[in-house]
């Protein structure tokens, strides 16, 4: 029976310093999982910052293909983290609702050696209205530098401009820098309020793809025959642009020198904003070389004598709804609002929402 019993201690010393050592080997590498898995987690927020920070860059000048510019200027991070993609989607969701505007260190001081022209009369025009078919300029839905204006600047398109149209035919029409309503020969584009909270950007269109801070002045560089033949000696900035390029664009038909110029203005309100030209006017018959007005240094009032509610002084430029927010004018489609302006380097324009979508693009006939 002594033998019996020591027997069965020995078995069953050698079950429970089994049971022991099972034990202990699983705790052991149940610790060592749960040593790496900080490790995993940690890797996730170390790589967040980095792509949180992205929407931060400065734009290219490129305009953006989508609704989004955000989408089409911030580039991708180098090897991002797998987990780095749903911060960058909602950093790209938030940006088209509130557009960017760009860091004050990226931009110029606002100065400009260019002659000042005072207490204009300014009123306003955007991309899509229609003011009156019967007339051949009197359709902004295409302009006199792109006969797209209204699809490039809004991307939609919902039916072409009839042949035989006075204004703008075979343009697509449907793009709206405002309200739009209707279709076909019914479509309308009204304009709206825009407010600082938004950058002046649209409130019932999709983000611009093009500068929605537009504006025009009576040159046409290209269309009108005194204007281009005598714009490399009228416009300032002509023989600077052809060094700059290494070509001679003078005689250049499908080149301006006045699309995508930059355009200082202070307003009613006191604000001074900026703006593109992309189109030419305002003119009550074929004035679309006034070049005394637009680049002398007298401060001449404009050869145009409509569209004003001044007796004594036509209208001398056009803007957009962007610019009429922006400046103050007391009516949105008014002729009493008084602006001064003058041109400006691309280099001088300062940081704000009028370089959020910056418009490159060149003619397009």
């Amino acid at each position: 029976m002594k033998h019996l019993i020591t027997a069965l201690a020995a078995v069953l010393l050698l079950a429970v310093g089994g049971l022991f050592t099972v034990s202990a080997a699983q705790s052991s590498s149940t610790k060592s999982a749960m040593s790496s898995k900080p490790v995993t987690e940690q890797r996730t927020p170390a790589a967040a910052p980095k792509d949180k920070a992205e929407p931060e860059r400065t734009p290219t000048p490129t305009p953006s293909s989508t609704p989004s510019p955000t989408a089409a200027t911030v580039p991708p991070a180098a090897s991002p983290a797998p987990t780095a993609a749903a911060p960058a989607a909602s950093a790209t969701a938030s940006t088209a609702s509130a557009p960017r505007i760009v860091p004050a260190a990226a931009s110029g001081n606002g100065s400009s050696s260019y002659p000042l022209h005072s207490n204009v009369i300014s009123t306003t025009f955007w991309v899509g209205e229609i003011f009156n078919a019967s007339l051949s300029d009197g359709s902004q839905v295409c302009s006199t530098y792109n006969s797209q204006w209204a699809y490039h600047h809004t991307g939609v398109k919902l039916g072409t401009v009839d042949a035989g149209a006075a204004g703008c035919p075979g343009s697509y029409y449907g793009g709206c820098d405002g309200v739009s309503s209707g279709s076909g020969s019914s479509f309308t584009c009204a304009t709206e309020q825009r407010v600082a909270s938004n950058g002046y950007f649209p409130l019932n269109q999709p983000t611009p793809l093009e500068n929605p801070f537009y504006l025009d002045l009576p040159y046409d560089d290209l269309n009108d025959s005194v204007a281009f033949q005598e714009r490399c000696q009228v416009i300032p900035w002509a023989a600077a642009d052809n060094a700059a390029t290494g070509v001679d664009n003078c005689a250049n038909q499908d080149y301006s020198y006045m699309k995508n110029r930059w355009v200082q203005i202070t307003g009613p309100n006191g604000n001074t904003c900026y703006g593109q030209i992309q189109d030419a006017g305002p003119s009550s018959g074929s004035e679309y070389h006034d070049s005394a007005y637009v680049f002398g240094a007298g401060d001449s009032r404009p050869v145009n004598q409509s569209f004003s509610a001044d007796a004594s002084q036509g209208a001398g430029m056009d803007v957009s709804p962007a610019l009429n927010g922006c400046l103050g004018f007391a009516e949105l489609d008014g002729s009493s609002d008084r602006v001064s302006w003058r041109f400006i380097d691309r280099a001088n324009v300062p940081a704000g929402p009028w370089l959020t979508v910056e418009t490159t693009s060149g003619v397009n006939n």
